[in-house]
């Protein structure tokens, strides 16, 4: 069995249960949350591997503590990799998360209080990209666009004129939640008419970027940035691609500028999270992640849920319940207890706090993992509709969970031998 915890249950057997039931909730229940996903049992060894005993700050060749000959050629292997995957000039796989790897970004191209112009949080956009609680939002002045308010989508023009009239210096494009195709090349004309810099934060969709399910921004925008988890189905970490021209810059600003030694065992997974992703398997994967996602998305507007922007171009779609009196809190509450894992979620024109939110978002990239196609997300949809429209139902909503468990045991996460 992938990850047995033999010693731990030994040593520590609260934490040890803790993680047996951390298992047993993965391996009976359906994880729906977009940005999640399953890594392979290779990525769970070079993640508690021997690597994370060492200190490796710098660089490959260029480290300040001796004995790194092998963490070396772990992160070469990283960024070899990295650049294949994606046909990048350059990519530096330290920074600890995505949101890290857009810091490194700002403070690489910009002094305190210049502007970042990026989408609004509560229509599509993260933290990490301007919002008034991140440090973007403290750091920076910020200008943000959203979506029209009629096609629930990018209006390009209308970002185009913001730029014209805010002067940023950095214009990110990219999303946390946006279930249409990005034109990545459009950003970055708007960015040169300005004069500023563009940078695409493709964390959701590099899975789907790396295999041409959706047109990639490595080697259009000045800089890329990434997780490595979510569909790219590798540790939880982040990345940076840009061109040659940047890359001194970027590493610099990445180590000394915010972070001290490397995460070497989580670097050596994400060597083995990139070999994986150049496989023609993995094609196939993200090619099967968005089959699943629109036929899922097609069920639940043929059971009468109602979709931000009328469905999805990739891994993700948002629901929109103001149709059915409902918050996103309440449905997530509800569907968690028939054992399908989704997070609430705001939507364009959203009413509601962010801790209540009008929506939910829903992503396949952890059920396709699985094994799961079409069928079973029909299945799912079927589910999700029927809690929805009955949510105070709980014979139904256990009646579901029953359902839910006995599908999910037909897909085990990890090989049982």
């Amino acid at each position: 069995m992938c990850n047995h915890m033999s010693y731990l249950s030994q040593t520590d057997p609260e934490i040890a249960d803790i993680i047996e039931k951390e298992r047993l909730r993965q391996t009976n229940g359906l994880e729906l949350i977009a940005s999640e996903n399953i890594v392979s049992c290779a990525v769970l060894e070079a993640m508690g591997s021997i690597m994370t005993n060492k200190y490796a700050e710098g660089y490959p060749g260029k480290r300040y503590y001796g004995g790194c000959e092998f963490h070396d050629q772990a992160e070469n292997l990283a960024r070899d990799r990295l650049k294949k995957l994606f046909g990048a000039q350059h990519a530096n796989v330290q920074p600890h998360s995505g949101t890290q790897a857009n810091m490194a970004v700002y403070f690489a191209y910009m002094k305190l209080g210049e502007k970042i112009l990026s989408m609004k949080l509560n229509q599509g956009g993260h933290l990490s990209h301007g919002a008034p609680v991140s440090f973007t939002g403290k750091f920076y002045q910020v200008a943000q666009y959203g979506v029209d308010p009629k096609t629930e989508t990018l209006d390009y023009g209308a970002v185009g004129e913001m730029a014209k009239k805010e002067k940023p210096q950095i214009i990110v494009c990219g999303a946390s939640a946006y279930p249409r195709i990005i034109d990545f090349k459009a950003f970055q004309e708007i960015a040169d008419d300005v004069g500023a810099y563009c940078m695409a934060d493709i964390a959701h969709i590099a899975g789907l970027v790396a295999t041409k399910q959706h047109p990639t921004s490595v080697g259009v925008v000045n800089f890329t940035t990434t997780t490595t988890h979510k569909t790219l189905r590798g540790p939880r970490g982040g990345a940076i691609m840009c061109n040659e021209e940047y890359a001194q810059a970027i590493d610099k600003a990445v180590f000394p500028g915010m972070q001290g030694g490397p995460l070497m065992n989580v670097i050596s997974a994400k060597a083995v999270c990139f070999e994986e992703a150049l496989r023609p398997s993995f094609t196939e994967y993200n090619k099967q992640i968005v089959k699943n996602a629109k036929v899922l998305a097609e069920t639940l507007i043929n059971s009468g849920i109602r979709l931000v922007s009328g469905g999805t171009d990739n891994h993700l779609m948002l629901i929109d319940l103001t149709n059915q009196h409902l918050t996103g809190l309440e449905a997530e509450v509800a569907l968690g207890k028939a054992g399908i894992t989704v997070n609430k979620n705001t939507i364009p024109n959203e009413t509601k706090s962010p801790f209540v939110t009008s929506g939910l978002r829903v992503g396949t990239p952890a059920v396709t993992s699985r094994g799961m196609k079409e069928a079973e997300m029909r299945q799912i949809g079927h589910w999700i509709a029927s809690v929805v429209k009955d949510i105070k139902n709980e014979t139904l909503i256990a009646q579901v969970n029953r359902e839910v468990t006995a599908m999910a045991q037909k897909f085990p996460i990890y090989p049982t031998v």
